[in-house]
């Protein structure tokens, strides 16, 4: 029993990313959105590039990362070519990505059991999800007490709680905040309109509890990342244009 434990790539994924060095190293590439080599990796971590290479070739071997020979930065140079790492784009149920199905699920059959007669199901699970949204930013502003938020405040705000939520907010500019993960990913790719939804609708309600009036969440759809950033307000775009 203990050997199918040990070979379960769930496990195995917990296991090398128990170590904080390797962890931080994983962290790293995700954020990079682009392969990263041995030296970078090296860099990022303060270690040297033969523990960097340890590490990195164990998150190979559990599947987390994957490994090829390319020019860095895309730039051919004299000499060897210098082996790469990205994540691999697979759901591992260790939160790797963060998934948040929960989340999702608690919104659906709330809205089924709340749906209004002047509804349809997908009006009430969106109208759940604002609600939950608006709570969540409610609580953080109780907690912070940040008094009135300008646009970059909101936004740095906005980047801590929704980090914990899965999100992986990066700052894109400084007045944009860009959420790199799905948390309801898979399922997006059933009905992404509808997930899309209630995920712009969660993310417009969060904003709205959290008093951030000069910003807005806005429908702006990337392959592989969540379908929302956090704005201006004054700087919208089309809904998935």
């Amino acid at each position: 029993m203990s050997g199918e434990r040990q070979g379960d790539p769930m496990i195995r994924a917990v296991a090398a990313l128990d170590d904080e060095l390797r962890a931080g190293m994983y962290a790293f590439i995700r954020a990079a959105r682009r392969p990263v080599t041995r030296d970078e990796a090296a860099a990022a971590a303060g270690i040297s590039r033969k523990l960097a290479a340890f590490h990195l070739d164990k998150l190979v071997d559990t599947g987390l990362l994957r490994a090829h020979f390319a020019p860095a930065g895309g730039i051919r140079r004299v000499g060897r070519t210098p082996k790469v790492y990205e994540p691999v784009e697979r759901d591992i149920r260790v939160s790797i990505p963060a998934r948040r199905y929960e989340v999702l699920a608690d919104i659906l059959l709330d809205a089924v059991l709340t749906e209004q007669d002047q509804e349809d199901a997908r009006e009430a699970a969106v109208r759940v999800a604002g609600q939950r949204g608006e709570q969540l930013g409610a609580l953080e502003r109780e907690r912070a007490r940040p008094g009135r938020l300008g646009a970059e405040r909101a936004l740095t705000l906005a980047e801590a709680v929704l980090a914990r939520q899965g999100f992986e907010p990066a700052r894109e500019t400084p007045t944009c905040v860009r959420l790199r993960n799905c948390p309801f990913h898979p399922l997006t790719a059933r009905s992404p309109e509808l997930v899309c939804g209630l995920a712009h609708a969660f993310l417009a309600g969060f904003l709205t509890g959290l008093q951030a009036r000069n910003l807005t969440a806005v429908l702006a759809p990337r392959p592989g990342e969540c379908c929302v950033e956090l704005r201006p307000s004054d700087a919208r775009r089309t809904p998935f244009s």
